[in-house]
């Protein structure tokens, strides 16, 4: 009987301190749970109090890269006004906003605390113009970016011939561009300002049309550097000869020769 209340005794004394770390356990959890509520409430007073602080409100949008009015236009289309609090601006939303814009090809935007908002700009620019359905400009990356209007600056060489595919059509034009980059290194004739027309041809021909010259220059898309020479040759041959006016193409794509086409008769 002894020997049956000594171990009741024993087990109401495990029940006892098993409860005891369970409670012990039970309180630490509280508190460390009570520290971090209060610490999130700190730190959300503390966020919410620099959201609409004096103290870092926006006063200024330094932008560069853009002209007066397209600065005026992405201010007025993003809605930046002076007293929004600077770190309540979303600036993946604002940037993307911002590139929108038809004459913006990309947007890097930074807060500079305590009072301004850095835009930097890369505008686009035009260096051709791609005769699709309508008539649209194109940068020297081959994007086109904005249709062309009544209003607009049209002073670029045209591209024709591109395909109706859109894939084939970036292809293309990245091809176009390619050459472009080669005569914008050019000066004098030969030079992308006199350059009027640029023909995409089947299997990678190009055919270009230039101001001063009645001639079709024809060649490989990718072969111009090698080819500028050559081509400089013959038309001042042409040229010393009285020639040149009864030239209708000068054709580039032959090693190292160039087979020049003439008027009949």
């Amino acid at each position: 009987m002894g020997r049956a209340n000594r171990k009741d005794g024993t087990a109401w004394g495990w029940i006892r301190s098993g409860l005891g770390v369970i409670a012990s356990g039970i309180l630490k959890v509280s508190l460390f749970l009570g520290v971090i509520v209060t610490l999130s409430a700190c730190f959300l007073s503390v966020y919410y109090y620099l959201l609409n602080s004096p103290h870092m409100r926006l006063e200024q949008v330094h932008m560069v890269g853009a002209d007066p009015q397209t600065r005026d236009e992405l201010i007025r289309m993003c809605g930046l006004d002076r007293g929004q609090g600077l770190l309540s601006l979303h600036l993946k939303q604002l940037k993307s906003k911002m590139e929108t814009h038809p004459w913006v090809r990309s947007v890097r935007l930074e807060r500079r605390f305590p009072h301004t908002l850095l835009v930097e700009v890369e505008k686009q620019v035009p260096a051709g113009l791609a005769r699709l359905d309508d008539l649209y400009y194109v940068n020297l990356q081959g994007e086109i970016f904005k249709p062309v209007y009544d209003d607009d600056g049209v002073d670029f060489p045209v591209i024709t011939g591109l395909s109706r595919k859109k894939t084939q059509v970036r292809e293309e034009l990245k091809q176009a561009m390619s050459v472009i980059r080669v005569l914008k290194s050019e000066t004098g004739p030969w030079s992308v300002a006199s350059l009027s027309e640029l023909h995409l041809g089947k299997g990678g021909t190009v055919s270009l049309y230039f101001d001063h010259l009645k001639a079709e220059i024809t060649f490989m898309w990718n072969e111009l550097p090698q080819k500028m020479e050559a081509l400089k040759r013959v038309a001042e041959h042409l040229n010393k000869s009285g020639e040149m006016d009864l030239v209708t193409r000068i054709n580039l794509n032959y090693v190292d020769a160039a087979v020049v086409s003439y008027e009949n008769g």
